[in-house]
């Protein structure tokens, strides 16, 4: 015998049904264990192997709730067989067989990972009934506590993470109030490399920063992380334009351990005096102007993402005057690269504009809440990507609460 499958459906209706993966060599033994799971009364599917060569195409292939597995098998043996079980299926629950004369195998096995053990002419139905529950719960167990554990990491690594990539504002005499939002592209996920910043200059300039770097994972987090960290420090030290641009790329490239990353960036000059905002895109699409007639994208010059082709070092500047009252809004592309609702398109700007002038009036934070939920709530899970938002309102017009910066 080299493989079976048996279909049993025993026991109470409404009860789960018990995917079983019996390694056994010995005919004798397997029909005996088949005899001995229909007099337990448990609902099951029972798939049989000989060898654990065998057996991995079993756990490949299919989902398995319990192995039986006997301890003499062609191609291994002992614990080494637990050990390679357990390394093929490790939230799978296993229950070694051992023999009369193997006092200590059974122990020996739980220590290498097994669930339980059964001694060979000692089971009857009703311990095998509760052994095989048991160590299917148990194992279960274990997985939910382990996954809970992989969940607590997670979100103590995305909290380290998110003090790099969603910094407090510094800000002085400023009246422009801030709201910035960061979230994940998947529930769950470690954050990416999207980040963003602002800073208020000694010169009384309000100065900003949304970026992207390309790809997912602790990499490219930890890149945007130094990206953001940089542009406040050479912000600070009185870099602006081409030049912090140039030297924001350098540090991408001396810091990057993958060459084919890069990132994209829009950099914004805010001045109240002057009612203008001053643009430098690397790479990044045109932020959002919101007025008392709506809100629309603005138009501005475009420079290549940095670590592309650090030769060029060339981002022309765009000067947008700016109304009395209004909000700029700069995000990265998991804004926008979802899904639009039923009609799988992908929302674009456009669909993000025609969303924004659907929503109830709100204060800025707010704004930014629904607007975050509704895209989220378009896309369904389909399209998974980190995005950040950062909203600069100033004026009082509607939608302005009185606090001041924070959000």
């Amino acid at each position: 015998m080299t493989a079976a499958t048996t279909a049993a459906f025993g026991g109470t209706f409404g009860e789960p049904v018990y995917r079983i993966l019996l390694i056994e060599d010995d005919l004798g033994d397997a029909v005996l264990v088949e005899e001995l799971l229909l007099d337990t009364g448990l609902r099951f599917e029972l798939t049989t192997r000989t060898t654990l060569d065998a057996a991995r195409s079993a756990l490949v292939g299919s989902a398995i709730d319990c192995i039986l597995l006997d301890l003499h098998l062609p191609d291994v043996s002992g614990t080494d067989a637990v050990a390679a079980v357990r390394a093929l299926a490790p939230h799978t629950a296993v229950i070694v067989l051992t023999g009369l004369s193997e006092a200590q195998a059974g122990t020996e096995a739980m220590a290498a990972g097994a669930q339980d053990y059964l001694v060979k002419g000692k089971v009857e139905a009703d311990l095998l009934d509760r052994t095989v529950r048991y160590a299917v719960y148990r194992s279960q167990t274990e997985r939910a506590s382990a996954e809970a554990q992989a969940a607590r990491l997670r979100a103590e690594e995305n909290a380290r993470l998110e003090r790099g990539l969603l910094p407090r504002p510094l800000l002085g005499t400023s009246k422009v109030r801030v709201t910035s939002r960061y979230l994940p592209g998947a529930e769950m996920a470690l954050l990416g490399g999207d980040f963003l910043d602002v800073v208020e200059g000694d010169d009384g300039l309000l100065h900003a920063v949304v970026g992207d770097v390309s790809g997912h994972g602790p990499d490219a987090a930890a890149l945007g992380v130094c990206l953001r960290i940089a542009w406040r420090s050479l912000v600070l030290g009185g870099h602006r334009g081409n030049d912090l641009l140039h030297l924001m790329e350098r540090i991408l490239i001396a810091e990057r351990d993958d060459q084919q990353l890069f990132a994209t960036c829009t950099l914004l000059t805010l001045d109240q005096d002057a009612a203008t905002a001053t643009l430098h895109l690397a790479g990044h699409h045109e932020p959002l102007l919101t007025t008392v007639e709506g809100t629309r994208e603005l138009t501005a010059a475009h420079g290549i993402a940095l670590g592309i082709a650090p030769e060029l070092r060339s981002w022309p500047s765009t000067v947008i005057p700016l109304p009395v009252t209004g909000a700029l809004t700069l995000y990265t592309d998991g804004l926008t690269e979802g899904h639009d609702g039923a009609r799988g398109e992908r929302l674009g700007v456009e669909g993000l504009l025609a969303m924004i002038e659907d929503l109830p009036p709100a204060d800025p934070a707010a704004h930014v809440d629904l607007l975050i939920k509704e895209t989220h709530a378009r896309n369904a899970g389909r399209h998974s990507d980190d995005l950040a938002v950062l909203r600069l309102d100033w004026g009082s017009g509607p939608g302005r609460s009185a606090g001041g910066p924070g959000g």
